[in-house]
């Protein structure tokens, strides 16, 4: 018996489900951080299995203890009814969850699908933003413990990340000091957000799954929130339109809307978008580094992260302006 199947029973153990009926233990791929194996019982029941890297491993510093935020967010979604999988177990080193049914969103949904799952997704993400927190920031306590405002969370987010890409001799499309100012003459717009909202911050079309079971295709889960934080709902559309603009997903929008989410894309709104675009692009260029992907991965960010990065610090004064 190799190591994951006793790793797996153990575990299955700890969380008071029988270990004998284990049949099955396989990797997930698509993750570029934790190990993720798909564990089946006898009596059909799935379950993923997350485990971290070791500690020793390099990472960035928000990286620290995530599957802490991962199980903050199943809990927070489970109450507002969307679909996500649900905590089984957290332990020390682990995390076990049921599993969705679906697979990664791809390119197989027409035209007309694609738009009654974006519409689909829209509502169920405004569902998500209503749930709020006591304070801002990642709960994991990988950055310090939450803050009392948006402003604070926000820019120790966004220094730490600016520190890694020095850490790690990250390349960026321009100096860490002058993305620092440029970032910092916005900040002011982050005084707007007085509530700490649920925010996923990875909804990328592969943390999506579609189900498509029962005939038409449906969003089956909302899966890998472990880069949850408490903080501006709006930074959820940064990743739900990954090296776009949201503004023009009319179908996404026509279901937030429709499920009570509000968003008027006035200045305000759009200098954080901007500002949070930087953010994740800053993610994106530095990650490269500890995890040690291979050139052509570092020449894809180079040649489009790099030049998303500039165009968002470009729309921080000017934000009114469409891109």
């Amino acid at each position: 018996m190799t190591d994951s199947w006793e790793r797996a029973r153990e575990i299955l153990i700890s969380a008071g489900l029988p270990p004998d009926s284990l049949v099955g233990c396989r990797p997930l791929t698509g993750g570029t951080y934790n190990a993720v194996e798909e564990l089946r019982l006898a009596d059909g029941s799935r379950y993923v299995l997350k485990i971290p890297p070791p500690e020793t491993v390099p990472g960035l510093r928000h990286e620290s203890r995530l599957l802490v935020s991962e199980a903050e967010f199943y809990r927070a979604a489970g109450t507002v009814g969307v679909p996500a999988p649900s905590l089984v177990a957290l332990g020390d080193g682990h995390l076990l969850m049921t599993a969705c049914p679906g697979d990664p969103w791809d390119d197989s949904p027409t035209d007309a699908e694609r738009v009654l799952l974006r519409g689909e997704l829209g509502g169920l993400v405004a569902r998500l933003h209503t749930v709020t927190g006591s304070a801002f920031g990642y709960p994991s306590g990988a950055l310090g413990p939450l803050a009392p405002d948006w402003r604070t969370a926000f820019t120790t987010m966004f220094d730490a990340v600016l520190d890694d890409a020095v850490r790690y001799g990250a390349w960026l499309p321009a100096p860490v000091d002058e993305v620092a100012r440029t970032a910092r003459d916005a900040y002011d717009a982050l005084d707007e957000v007085t509530v700490p909202h649920l925010v996923h911050f990875d909804l990328w079309q592969g943390n999506i799954l579609v189900d498509r079971s029962a005939g038409a295709p449906r969003i089956g889960g909302l899966i890998d929130g472990e880069r949850m934080f408490w903080g501006d709902p709006v930074a959820d559309f940064v990743s739900l339109a990954l090296l776009g603009d949201i503004r023009g997903d009319e179908a996404f929008l026509r279901g937030y809307r429709d499920a009570g989410g509000q968003v008027e894309f006035d200045e305000g709104v759009c200098r954080r978008i901007a500002l949070y675009c930087s953010y994740l692009y800053l993610i994106m260029l530095t990650e490269v580094m500890p995890r040690e992907m291979g050139e052509e991965r570092k020449k894809w960010a180079r040649e489009v992260v790099g030049p998303a990065l500039m165009g968002a610090l470009g729309d921080l004064p000017l934000a009114r302006r469409p891109r």
